[in-house]
């Protein structure tokens, strides 16, 4: 059985829709607690419109109970909500966590309404402290009645996926067939993933070019990929992975490339959701045949690889961040190289005002696949090759900043949000 509070009303559970005489729904509401809800899967306006026992607001700093929900992946491609209840101001030092689990076959409903139901599990305790205990009471909300877990499927998962696009105009047309296989196989001591992919992409163009008057541009890719981790302890990994692939860009006709590997968390696993400072190290054989010639005069080579890649993720209420540095390089050249550097961070700095920093940069030596010859005009338009570069980058910086009424408890839909095709007065360029 399933315990919730609810609110005494015979309808609606957590409704604010009756009251004593003398009460009004403004002077309820005046007394309700503050939540700052810090969740980027969540659906927001759904939550509001649901919970209406709390004031939302739109800053951390004005909140009295700050809900961080952070999610990771299921084996059953599910996902794994927490919900960290951390008490602010008259609050503070009251902490809750609290855990929601999803499955694939779940609807957006089921999600966002199992969703609700934990947040207003976790939030009732503190709204219990204010004076709308009193219209607080213990309700059941269903019976259910535990079974034991026969899993034919052995925690086999398996998918079936395509995404076939085509978009044209009048001198331009381009179609994308593409098609996945996957099954995974995940429990707490074993996580095995294996995938099949395969890609064809063609562009054609209408030009004006002496006796031509089209080009065709065509990326075949291919890839089969696998991986094996085995738990050791709360804090050690240890597995391989195994590529083979074949790509028309990049020249290659087989690889094969196998990565017997070792992790170190710093932090136990059960706080990947929250925080995660891993070091990853990777010895690898490589098998590569080419399509065409190298720039080194080949047409297929072995070499020996390894890498040391370091991730560090935190979530906090101050914002998130993720960040990686990978190292590798091949044997017995040291100076085929590459060195890989991305980080993602999301700050709020102060009240109303939040930064968004986002960039990678790529340093690059490591390109055996250049074909000898150089590529023509059309192959560097069309983008049918890849070309020679030592670097590679990109970024991304926002800037917000909110002023105004500090509650955010009103979800009006009319409209749509203002932000669809419908506003503007037509298509901005």
């Amino acid at each position: 059985m399933i315990l919730i509070l609810a609110l005494a009303i015979p309808q609606f559970i957590f409704g604010l829709d009756a009251f004593q005489q003398s009460d009004t729904v403004d002077t309820i509401k005046s007394q309700a607690i503050k939540v700052y809800l810090d969740c980027r899967q969540c659906d927001e306006d759904f939550i509001r419109t649901e919970i209406t026992f709390v004031n939302f607001v739109r800053d951390r700093k004005d909140a009295q109970v700050h809900v961080l929900v952070t999610f990771q992946h299921t084996a059953s491609r599910g996902h794994e909500y927490t919900f960290t209840f951390v008490g602010q101001h008259d609050f503070a030092g009251k902490n809750d966590t609290l855990i929601y689990v999803s499955s694939e076959q779940d609807t957006d409903e089921i999600v966002r309404s199992g969703m609700v139901r934990t947040l207003k599990l976790g939030l009732a305790s503190y709204a219990a402290k204010t004076p709308l205990v009193d219209y607080l009471d213990l309700a059941f909300a269903r019976k259910v009645s535990p079974t034991a877990v026969e899993d034919r499927w052995d925690s086999w998962v398996f998918r079936l996926s395509t995404n076939p696009n085509f978009d044209g105009e009048e001198s331009r047309n381009s179609i994308d067939l593409n098609g996945s296989i996957s099954a995974d196989r995940i429990t707490e001591a074993l996580k095995i993933r294996l995938s099949l992919r395969g890609d064809y992409e063609e562009e054609n163009f209408a030009i004006e070019n002496g006796d031509k008057d089209s080009e065709t541009s065509i990326t075949r890719r291919q890839s089969f990929s696998g991986l094996v981790v085995k738990s050791i302890t709360g804090h050690w990994s240890a597995g391989a992975s195994l590529l083979v692939n074949s790509s028309t860009y990049r020249n290659i006709r087989r690889g094969l490339t196998l990565s017997p590997a070792v992790e170190y968390n710093l932090f136990p696993y059960s706080e990947s959701t929250r925080r995660e400072l891993r070091f990853l190290y990777k010895l690898s054989p490589n098998d590569f045949q080419y399509i065409d010639s190298t720039q080194s005069n080949k047409i297929a080579e072995r070499l020996f690889s390894e890498s040391l890649g370091v991730t560090l993720e935190i979530t906090e209420k101050w914002g998130t961040m993720r960040t990686s540095l990978e190292a590798s390089h091949y044997f017995p050249d040291f100076k085929k190289n590459r060195l890989e550097f991305s980080s993602n961070v999301n700050l709020r700095l102060f009240k109303g005002l939040s930064l968004s920093l986002n960039g990678s940069i790529e340093m690059i030596h490591d390109q055996l696949s250049l074909r000898k010859d150089k590529p023509t005009e059309e192959d560097i338009y069309l983008e049918t090759e890849e070309l020679a570069t030592e670097f590679e980058y990109r970024g991304f910086i926002g800037l917000s900043y909110t002023f105004g009424s500090i509650y955010s408890n009103v979800v009006n839909p009319r409209f749509g949000d203002g932000r669809g095709s419908g506003w503007g007065g037509g298509r901005f360029r």
